[in-house]
């Protein structure tokens, strides 16, 4: 298994990208901690998890409490003897279907700030752990480059989230922690997954197992070479 005997926290767990590459991780042998803001949810994803033989763990915590989340790190470390893999898809509260012409300043900049503490707070707090061994990867759940109108601060959050991540990687990368984002074309919803979305390359959009190989794949030692990296997976709807 690719993540046998590694420790990760997937912070907004109970979300449908939290939830698939929580699921993803403790199928390849990951011991998985989940966090959000309300337990019921969380419980289901980790009830999944254990009837799958996995082992599964959940904390109803803020990520944006910066106290709370270190808290949180220290207990996940301390109970596993560090911290191998931390993985943020909390959601940026943003508001969409308004043109910038029209928006108040607030809710623009709202999902910018939730989306850069969020961030900061999650890895931060698990860097801290990983730099002691000398290893690890934070991984995030981005957004598009592509141009559409009327998203509202979804684009800036998303393109804000990539230069945090950059920022951390020239920081974190001598200390053996490397970082990524992935990128996908919107959240698909279900029956979409065998429809493309508009303008992509590829006839079918990804589907959340999608996502979750992805983050397997870049938390494991197969990806030991890629940090401040972007993994694609619009499908050619934004190309490189």
């Amino acid at each position: 298994m690719l993540l046998a005997d590694r420790t990760a926290i997937v912070h907004g767990g109970s979300g449908a990208v939290g939830a698939a590459v929580a699921r993803g991780f403790a199928r390849e042998g990951a011991v998985v901690h989940l966090t959000g803001r309300t337990v019921s949810p969380l419980e289901d994803v980790a009830r999944r998890i254990r009837d799958d033989a996995g082992a599964a763990h959940v904390a109803e915590l803020d990520a944006t409490d910066r106290d709370a989340v270190d808290r949180h790190a220290d207990t996940v470390a301390a109970q596993s003897q560090g911290i191998d893999i931390c993985f943020n898809a909390t959601s940026n509260d943003d508001l969409q279907g308004i043109p910038l012409l029209d928006m108040a300043a607030a809710d623009v900049l709202r999902p910018v700030t939730k989306a850069v503490t969020t961030t900061l707070t999650t890895a931060t707090a698990a860097a801290r752990h990983m730099v002691r061994r000398g290893s690890g990867v934070i991984l995030v759940m981005g957004g598009g480059r592509e141009t559409i109108p009327n998203l509202g601060g979804s684009h800036i959050a998303w393109s804000a989230l990539a230069g945090v991540c950059r920022q951390l990687a020239s920081e974190l990368g001598p200390k053996g922690v490397r970082v990524a984002w992935l990128l996908s074309p919107g959240s698909p919803s279900p029956g979409e997954e065998n429809r493309a979305a508009e303008g992509a390359l590829l006839t079918k959009r990804p589907n959340y197992d999608d996502v979750a190989n992805a983050a397997v794949f870049a938390a494991s030692d197969w990806a030991r070479t890629m940090t401040a990296s972007e993994l694609n997976l619009t499908g050619g709807l934004v190309a490189d």
